[in-house]
C-alpha cells in the first residue's frame, strides 16, 4: 500500500543541475519525515544526504550543504530534491526514504524506501 517512487536521473555535466522527485503514496506525506540517501556504483550506501521532516525542518549533510535542495508539497505528496552544481562523486543511485519519526540519524530508522533513480554526472 505504502509506495514511494523516484524519477528524474539521469547524466549530467559537472557543474550542472538535476531535479529529482519522490512521488509517494498510500500514506499522508504531512505525518511523515522524508530522507534522501545514495548509492555509488560498487558501493553501500552512505548516510542520509538530506532530511525534510514533518514539522517543517531540514537537516543537510555537510557533503551537500549549499549545492542540494530538498523540498515537499504535501498537497501532491511529492518531495524533490534540486541538485545543483554536481560533482562526479555525486554519481550514484538516489533514493527516497519515509518515517514517522522527526528524530532521526540512520538509515535504519527509515521505514519505506523507493526503488532509486540513477543519476550520473560525466562529462
Amino acid at each position: 500500500q505504502v509506495q514511494l517512487v523516484e524519477s528524474g536521473g539521469g547524466l549530467v555535466q559537472p557543474g550542472g543541475s538535476l531535479r529529482v522527485t519522490c512521488a509517494n503514496s498510500g500514506f499522508s506525506l504531512d505525518y511523515y519525515t522524508i530522507g534522501w540517501f545514495r548509492q555509488a556504483p560498487g558501493k553501500e550506501h552512505e548516510g542520509v544526504l538530506c532530511i525534510s521532516r514533518s514539522d517543517g525542518s531540514t537537516y543537510y549533510a555537510d557533503s551537500v550543504k549549499g549545492r542540494f535542495t530538498i523540498s515537499r508539497d504535501n498537497v501532491k505528496n511529492m518531495v524533490y530534491l534540486q541538485m545543483n552544481s554536481l560533482k562526479p562523486e555525486d554519481t550514484g543511485v538516489y533514493y527516497c526514504a519515509a518515517t514517522r519519526r522527526l528524530v532521526v540519524s540512520a538509515p535504519s530508522q527509515f521505514e519505506y524506501w523507493g526503488q532509486g533513480t540513477l543519476v550520473t554526472v560525466s562529462e
